[in-house]
Parts: C-alpha cells; sequence; structure tokens
C-alpha cells in the first residue's frame, strides 16, 4: 500500500484488516509532509508528536476489535478548528499564541473514527478571502503551480489534500470556501447543508453562513468523511436534528433519471473561452451520462454577492467583537482600556478583516439597519424561494465552482474583483444548500501556459446530501479528470 497516495477508504481498510499499522502510516507521512510543505506552505503548524500518539491509540483499538471507519487515515485541519493543546490562530496575529483548551465536536468525530492529525492548515484571516493571499503568516500556494494561488478561504486545506501531503482535511465554507480552493486544487470539497455538522470548536465569521466540510481526491472519500462528522450536537443549538443518511456505501454510478438544472442567469458568456469551453463539456458529459438538463431560473441571484456582503461582514462585525485584548489573544497596551482596544485591534487584524468590519459596523449602525442590513436578509430570503421553485424542475443544479482558473498571486489586488470570484458559490450559501465542487477538467489561464485545475459546482435541495454526492460520484468515476491531469511536481519531493 501508499498511504501518500491511496484512498481514505483503502487505508482504512488495510488498517483495520491489519495489513499495515497506523503507526506506520504515521511514519511514512510525516518526513513527507515535512519536505512538501517547505515548498507548499500548506500548515501553519505540525502535530507529528500527537499523529503518532493517535496512530497508537488507533492500532490498540483495532487489535481489541474495532473497526474504525477512518482508521489510520492521515487528516489536516483548517486552523480556524480548536484541538485541544494546538495553537488555533485562524489565520490571525490578534490569535498568534492561542492554544486551545477544547476540540470542535466535527474534529473530535474524525478522531474518535480513527483518523490521525497531521497539522492545522493555512488559511485567509478568520475565512475572509478567496485566493489565501491573506494569511498574517504568509499565502499558501498551488500545488498544480507554485506561483498561483490555491484558493481560499480553506487554502492550506485544499492544497494539503491536491499537493499529496493529507488524505482528507476539513475545510470551513461561508460563501465559498470550501467549493472554490477545491476547484483551484483539483480535489473534491464538500459543502453540506448548513446545521448538518456542528460548528462547535469552529472560530466563528458568519455564524448563520458557517459549515465544516471535508476536501478529498475523490466523492467517495468525502462522503466517508461527511458520514462521520454529521449529525446533531447538544453543543451547537444550530446543529439541526433530523436523522443522517449515511452516504458512501450509496454513492450511484449512473446518471439515469437525473434531471440537472442550468440556472439561465448563471450564462457561460461571462467566462473566458477556455474556462467556458471546460465547463461546456461538462454539462455535456452529464448529459451523455443519462442526466436530463433542463434550463432553470434564479431571478435573484446577480444580489447575491450583494446581499452576502452585507449579510456576512455584519456578522464578522459582532463576532470578531470578541477579541478585544483583555480575555486572550494579543494585546497592545495602551494608556487607558479604550486605547487598549484600539491598538490592539489595529495591531491585530489584517487589511481585509478590518474593511469587513467597517462595512458590517457601518450596515449594523442606527439608520442603516433597515436600509441595507435588514433589505439584506429579505433578499435572502427571495433567493431561498427561488432555489425551492427551481428544485420543483430538477434533481440538482449545476453551475461553475469559480470564475476562472487559479490566478497568479496579486492579480486581483481590487476587493471587488476579488469578491466577484464568489458570484456562483454565494447563492447556495445564502440559502443553506449543499454544494460540491469536483475536478472537471482544467483550463489554460489567460496569463499562462499550463493547464491548471478546474471545478464542477452542483448543488441539491436541502438535507439531500446523498443524491448529490452520489451524482458527484457518478460524474467523476465517467470522466476521471483528477486523474487525467499530470499530478504536481510538489508531489515528488
Amino acid at each position: 500500500m501508499d498511504p501518500i497516495k491511496d484512498s481514505a477508504r483503502t487505508i482504512a481498510r488495510d488498517v483495520n484488516a491489519g495489513v499495515v499499522s497506523a503507526t506506520e502510516v504515521a511514519e511514512r507521512l510525516i518526513p513527507h509532509v515535512e519536505r512538501i510543505d517547505a515548498q507548499l506552505a500548506a500548515y501553519l503548524q505540525l502535530t507529528p508528536d500527537l499523529m503518532r500518539a493517535h496512530a497508537r491509540r488507533v492500532d490498540e483499538r483495532v487489535a481489541a476489535g474495532e473497526r474504525l471507519p477512518l482508521a489510520g487515515v492521515p487528516v489536516a485541519l483548517k486552523d480556524n478548528m480548536c484541538l485541544t493543546g494546538t495553537r488555533t490562530t485562524a489565520g490571525s496575529k490578534i490569535l498568534e499564541n492561542f492554544v486551545a483548551p477544547y476540540t470542535a465536536t466535527a474534529v473530535q468525530r474524525l478522531l474518535d473514527a480513527g483518523a490521525l492529525p497531521i497539522g492545522k492548515t493555512n488559511l485567509d484571516e478568520f475565512a475572509m478571502g478567496s485566493s489565501g493571499e491573506n494569511s498574517a503568516y504568509g499565502a499558501t500556494r498551488n500545488p498544480y503551480d507554485l506561483d498561483r494561488v490555491p484558493g481560499g478561504s480553506s487554502a492550506g486545506s485544499a492544497a494539503s489534500v491536491g499537493g499529496f501531503a493529507a488524505t482528507l482535511s476539513l475545510g470551513s465554507d461561508t460563501g465559498g470556501s470550501i467549493r472554490e480552493p477545491a476547484a483551484f486544487c483539483n480535489v473534491v470539497g464538500f459543502k453540506p447543508t448548513y446545521g448538518r455538522v456542528s460548528r462547535y470548536g469552529l472560530i466563528a465569521f458568519a455564524s448563520s453562513l458557517d459549515q465544516i466540510g471535508p476536501f478529498a481526491r475523490t466523492v467517495e472519500d468525502a462522503a466517508l468523511a461527511y458520514d462521520v462528522i454529521a449529525g446533531k450536537d447538544p453543543l451547537d443549538a444550530t446543529s439541526v436534528d433530523r436523522e443522517v443518511e449515511l452516504t458512501a456505501d450509496h454513492l450511484r454510478e449512473d446518471l439515469r433519471g437525473v434531471r440537472v438544472g442550468i440556472v439561465k442567469e448563471f450564462g457561460l458568456g461571462k467566462l473566458d473561452a477556455a474556462s467556458r469551453g471546460c465547463y461546456e463539456a461538462a454539462y455535456a458529459d452529464l448529459e451523455r451520462l443519462g442526466a436530463e438538463l433542463v434550463e432553470v431560473s434564479l431571478p435573484t441571484a446577480d444580489y447575491g454577492l450583494a446581499t452576502y456582503y452585507l449579510i456576512a461582514p455584519a456578522e464578522c462585525s459582532s463576532n470578531l467583537a470578541r477579541f478585544d485584548g483583555v480575555r486572550y489573544g494579543l494585546r497592545v497596551d495602551g494608556a487607558d482600556v479604550g486605547e487598549m482596544y484600539e491598538r490592539t485591534r489595529a495591531a491585530g487584524f489584517g487589511p481585509e478583516v478590518k474593511r469587513r468590519i467597517l462595512i458590517g459596523t457601518y450596515a449594523l449602525s442606527s439608520g442603516y439597519y433597515d436600509a441595507y442590513y435588514l433589505k439584506a436578509q429579505k433578499a435572502r430570503t427571495r433567493i431561498a424561494e427561488d432555489f425551492a421553485r427551481a428544485f420543483e424542475r430538477c434533481d440538482a443544479i449545476v453551475s461553475p465552482a469559480a470564475s476562472s482558473p487559479p490566478f497568479r498571486f496579486n492579480a486581483k489586488s481590487d476587493p471587488v474583483t476579488m469578491y466577484l470570484m464568489d458570484y456562483y458559490t454565494i447563492p447556495g450559501s445564502l440559502a443553506g444548500l449543499p454544494s460540491l465542487s469536483v475536478p472537471c477538467g482544467a483550463a489554460v489561464p489567460e496569463d499562462g501556459t499550463r493547464p491548471m485545475p478546474m471545478g464542477l459546482q452542483l448543488t441539491s435541495p436541502l438535507f439531500t446530501e446523498r443524491a448529490l454526492l452520489g451524482v458527484a460520484h457518478a460524474y467523476e468515476r465517467a470522466t476521471l479528470h483528477a486523474e487525467k491531469l499530470t499530478p504536481p511536481e510538489i508531489c515528488n519531493a
């Protein structure tokens, strides 16, 4: 077996069968990840001792007769999720020395299932960004071209799996932070229905939008991880008390009888020629596999960006008020408490976080709440209603996962241009829908010569994760796009 390139399903099967031990997996992976990450910078912190300790515990449990769904599977964790005894920075200077006193529920469920924690991955500060360039600790690189971004905000989580420095990883998605980097790094990125996975232990950005989900190199592996982390958590009041349909053993092989919606308002004419051709081919593949393509309408889709960039910053303004230098994190002394607040937050937050705090505070301020925040909430309701009507005509909606192929660092310095990267992902987030990105080929960026990964976004009605993953699996296995793309040179480090 090859614990570096094998699937989570294969590793767990072999560890459970005693073909290989979890300790052997850990010892093989640790030096490999250290070599690769010297170039990739996917991790903010590696945890080799913790990985070894968990591997020993997995081996003990397997020897005692337990069968663990993720036995010995190496997993990376986005550094906005708490893991007891590790630094949890959220990519921000203000939490540079914060050590988590507890473990996030989704993380604990992975560890209980036998996963081995490799380390904490880099991200745009407080998950605010679409490129991975906003981290206070430097940028993660795209494993397929080290001069290009891996996407954000879950930059390190996507790059670690795409660069074979992890088998699975967890990310968080607020407006596209799992799906876009998955597309850029040639992996599967899955955002479940809002409330399906506990947010306990996730450092909040926008509480009504944040959702934890897995990255994997195959849909089946993403389903394995989802089956482990999904379900009600009494520690999270927003987690849904509804039976979880297991998915990993219920994936389909064809698309006969499936109605796939093509959104009229998401016309591919807005994309560059290379990207447009990639998605046109993907839509044709869906039809070839037996799906019926039907046109649907989302009349309010164009309001998604404006709606999101009022609601998310407003919730960010509220959530980040707790980082004041009093209880934990960075403190910069001042003449009085007011000056201490100002100096701490000025030194601790980066430019993008400050921008969103200011936008959100303004939208919530007296005299502007009704004009901005309240209207945005009404628009959000209309967007969800439009999706519900669209799903009367189809079982899943297909669209691009990103507005372009991966771009070079510093190529999108204008904030609005960067925000437009999430044009296709934000509407589904506002509606709380399950959505994923699956590799759909490659396109040559306008400023490059090397084909770069592209992702196809699939979205389905609330709580239909099994059906969504089934459609994605059938498309993946029939096209094998992820396998056709030349593996990154970094894998041979």
